[in-house]
Formats: C-alpha cells, structure tokens, sequence
C-alpha cells in the first residue's frame, strides 16, 4: 500500500516524470501507460528476485535492464497487436519505460533484496500508485482541456482551454495535483 500514497512515484518521490508530462493528454492514455508500466514492474521485479543471487555485482545494472527490456518488448508487441490505437497515442513513450528510473529504483532498492512475493507485491503497489496518478493528471487535463474524461464529451469542448491538452497543461496540473495530493496525504 506504501506505493500508493506514501511512496506514491509521481506524487511524492517525483519520478517517471516524462511518461507522466508526455502521455497524459487524456484519462484513457494515462491509465494505458500506467497499466503497461505496472506489467513491466511486477514481472521484471519478480524475474530479478529469482536471478539476483546468481547475476555478478559488475554486472547487476545491465542484467536489470536486459530484464526490464525483454519485458518492455512484449509488453509493446501485445499492445501493438490488442490494442494499435492506445499504442498508437502512446508512441515512443511505451519503448521509454525500459529507462524509467520508477522500474530500474524499484528492481535495485526492492526485488534485488527481497523474496518473489514480496516483490511482486511491491511492483502491484507501485503500480498502482502510478497508473492511478497518470489516470488522475490525464482525466483532469482532458476535462479541462476538451470538456471529456475517457472520450466522454460533456458538450462544454468550445468553451474550454486548450492550454490544458497541450504541454504547458500537464506541468500545471501535475503541480497543482501534487499539492493537492501531498497536503491530502499528510492528514
């Protein structure tokens, strides 16, 4: 549960911020990449915490990332084949997540030093507290933006600002989300 709020990646330890600034344009985009990036945090932690004991120290970091790739890949290949317009939306910013720094922190500070269980419970954990902030920040920023949430128009898209679908948008939503959330949290 600590993933959730009180080592929320986004909220809290500010990380993953290009995912979380470059797709979360709408609600539907947000949930998509978070939804792919929590696959990629359970397995990858999971396979880490059943190799770690037999990957040499000198190589630890790119044994990781070779994981977290291979992960990635498939993870890509099954939305390019289900579902080709979420992957379409979310471009090259699927193939980032072999760099997001939530995944390679999460698989050096947990899954490297603790059972599979655990570590899967960790990736759930985290992964929720991400795809739930990259849900919150985009359904903010399409209904501010375009007068919709998950391509629901409320009728209101003429009368709203843009400012808020484009990239000035995100940042002021995602700070003020962040306030929010973080003075929320500590009561």
């Amino acid at each position: 549960m600590s993933g959730i709020v009180k080592n929320n990646p986004t909220f809290v330890l500010v990380l993953g911020m290009c995912p979380t600034l470059g797709t979360t344009t709408s609600a539907a985009n947000g949930m998509g990449m978070g939804l792919a990036t929590m696959a990629v945090l359970i397995m990858s932690n999971l396979v880490i915490s059943l190799i770690k004991n037999i990957i040499p120290d000198k190589v630890r970091i790119p044994a990781f990332i070779v994981v977290i790739a291979s992960f990635v890949t498939i993870i890509q290949m099954l939305m390019q084949a289900y579902v080709p317009a979420l992957y379409a939306s979310l471009g090259v910013f699927i193939p980032l997540i072999v760099v997001n720094c939530i995944i390679l922190g999460r698989a050096e500070a947990f899954a490297s030093k603790n059972s599979p269980f655990d570590s899967i419970l960790d990736g759930i954990g985290i992964g929720l507290g991400f795809t739930l902030s990259l849900t919150a920040i985009g359904a903010v920023r399409e209904v501010l933006g375009s007068g919709a949430i998950f391509g629901y128009s409320f009728g209101i898209a003429d009368y709203m600002p843009l400012i808020f679908v484009l990239a000035p948008g995100a940042f002021l939503v995602l700070g003020y989300l962040m306030v929010l959330f973080n003075k929320l949290a500590k009561k």
